[in-house]
């Protein structure tokens, strides 16, 4: 045992003889984290996985660096069948002690078996389905994803509890019993199982009680022997004496109750072993059908899903794709950009701009596009702003807010370094009533030109603004 704090070996004393300090309190947790662990490893010993796995908790509160204790609860989880669980106790051992730890080649041990791996995904997909089906009330369903769940892990505890619960729903005792008694194979003192056992024994207890009933009849008659003869006579019967008459009658009445039981038990039970062998048939014909069905829906809705896709796609490249088959946003921007160049008009390259940017987002085009779109408005931009803020602040003086803000707006767009646009766009909003956006774009005037005039003023009616709301 190691000093929490300076990590030397300690002695038999309650302080550390390297740094002093106290350890007694500490000794008697490290004492009692390693009595629950050799608890949980003689109850794994004996199969209380269970048991097992509540000593492991109790050990790892106590010292949650108790490595042994944390791999030993990663084999027990893994022993019921819960495979992530383990994983998950395995890969926290590793983080704990990267170096020498047996927790690295248990798993390297799954993750080198590709296959194990599948299997393990595709057990817990199935029991998830198993489960969803038993909520939707598809008991036959569930019970077909819990059989191949267990082909899969045939170990997996909580497959064989839901079932044999599965089974106790539709009275199918037998069956339910034959998988509780896999689970306590597995696990003796699961309580979940032992509750369920004792539910099925409590109702195959009257078949128990008259086995035990005929078996006590046996027993009320006397047994001996006579030469080579067993000869066996019930108790208090008289033997009655014997004649002829009554001997003929007897064999008589004998050679009637033989064929009465030949017609009424033994066709009878030939019957009803044939028609249980037809309908154990007609069963796995079903479950086959069945499963044969959920496959079908599953890939039904998987072609559901693609044309779906597919439509989306077709008419997402329509709205892009004009009527030559050209890229419509392509045209519009190469149109532009001859536009400018033969007429040096900026008003058209803008309308085209503005066109462009309303039916397309600019950063889901290629580099190109967005490089040949930006070097057009750097152009155009700062005339267009120059024009637009002319427009906009005479707007703006003569208190028509909407055009005002429209055409700010668009300076701003134009040329983003315009801080006159931005500023007065902001009056714009402030004398327009609108406080959200006038308060936003004095955000964008102080944080964009700070320490000038604007700035300053923004800042002044922003604190206004708030102070009045």
């Amino acid at each position: 045992m190691f000093c929490y704090n300076c990590g030397c070996l300690l002695s038999e004393h309650d302080f550390c003889t390297a740094c002093g300090a106290d350890v007694s309190l500490y000794k008697k947790i490290m004492y009692v984290s390693n009595r629950f662990y050799n608890e949980g490893l003689e109850k794994a010993g004996v199969r209380d996985l269970t048991g097992a796995i509540n000593s492991l908790r109790q050990s790892l509160k106590f010292n949650k660096n108790n490595i042994d204790a944390r791999n030993l609860l990663g084999l027990v989880y893994f022993e019921m069948g819960e495979v992530v669980a383990a994983l998950s106790e395995w890969v926290i051992s590793k983080n704990m002690r990267p170096e020498k730890n047996i927790a690295d080649d248990y798993i390297n041990m799954l993750q080198s078996n590709t296959s194990g791996l599948d299997s393990i995904n595709q057990t817990i997909k199935k029991y998830n389905q198993a489960y969803t089906y038993c909520l939707q009330d598809s008991k036959d369903l569930a019970i077909i994803q819990l059989k191949k769940v267990l082909s899969l892990n045939p170990r997996f505890i909580r497959a064989h509890q839901l079932l044999a619960l599965l089974y106790m729903d539709s009275e199918q005792w037998e069956r339910a019993e034959r998988e509780l008694k896999k689970c306590v194979d597995i696990d003796r003192n699961n309580t979940l199982t032992l509750r369920y056992l004792k539910e099925v024994e409590l109702m195959l207890a009257p078949d128990e009680s008259v086995k035990q009933s005929s078996r006590r009849k046996k027993e009320d008659s006397v047994r001996y022997q006579s030469d080579n003869e067993i000869i066996i006579q019930p108790l208090n019967v008289k033997e009655p004496k014997s004649s002829a008459g009554s001997t003929l009658l007897n064999i008589g009445i004998g050679l009637i109750i033989g064929m009465a039981a030949v017609y009424f038990l033994v066709v009878p039970a030939k019957e009803a072993a044939v028609n249980s062998k037809a309908q154990e048939s007609i069963k796995e014909i079903s479950e086959q059908s069945d499963a044969k069905t959920i496959t079908i829906q599953e890939l039904e809705s998987q072609v559901k899903k693609l044309r779906e896709e597919n439509d989306g796609l077709h008419q997402e490249l329509d709205s892009y794709v004009g009527a030559d088959g050209t890229l419509s946003t392509m045209d519009d921007l190469l149109t532009a950009a001859t536009a400018y160049l033969e007429t040096q008009d900026v008003a058209q390259t803008a309308e085209k701009l503005e066109s462009i940017a309303q039916n397309v987002n600019i950063e889901d085009t290629s580099e190109a596009f967005r490089s040949l779109y930006r070097t057009l408005l750097g152009t155009i931009g700062p005339d267009l702003s120059a024009t637009c803020y002319t427009e906009g602040y005479a707007a703006y003086r003569n208190d028509d807010f909407t055009t005002a803000i429209e055409q700010l707006s668009r300076a701003v767009y134009y040329d983003d370094t315009n801080v006159d646009a931005l500023y007065n766009l902001g009056n714009a909003y402030r004398r327009s009533g609108d406080t959200e956006n006038a308060v936003a774009t004095y955000d964008k005037v102080i944080e964009l030109f700070p320490g000038t005039d604007r700035a300053r003023k923004a800042q002044q009616y922003k604190d206004e603004m708030t102070v009045s709301n």
